[in-house]
């Protein structure tokens, strides 16, 4: 079986790279580009891994995360923040929230695969 990765990220350009860097290697990858809906999304896709972009409109993926974690219903699913966010205290303030890894934008393909495969 697949295994399943939703790409959380307000460009659709972004959503689109990850999508083809990880359909090659055995993923399926599912983008949502609204982080209002994130919870739906997770309810119907049932993905693995969640990789979520920090800097979005209305709701950033610091609070996704934070929210995310939160929840019993989705707090064991592995979140991974993908960010152009590379200062040390973003990548605690990441952590922080509950992110179980961190890759910085821009990022290369064995820099998402790496971080994937450690939770997928």
């Amino acid at each position: 079986m697949l295994k399943k990765v939703l790409i959380v990220d307000d460009s659709p350009a972004q959503v689109k790279l990850m999508q083809g860097l990880l359909e090659p290697e055995g993923y399926q990858p599912v983008g949502v580009n609204d982080p209002r809906r994130v919870e739906e999304a997770i309810v119907n896709e049932r993905p693995s891994l969640i990789l979520l972009d920090v800097v979005m409109p209305e709701r950033n993926g610091f609070q996704v995360c934070r929210e995310l974690k939160s929840s019993s219903e989705f707090n064991s699913i592995p979140v991974i923040l993908v960010t152009s966010k590379d200062s040390a205290s973003d990548k605690y303030w990441g952590q922080q929230q509950g992110a179980d890894g961190y890759v910085t934008k821009p990022f290369t393909r064995d820099d998402l695969l790496r971080a994937v495969r450690r939770f997928a």
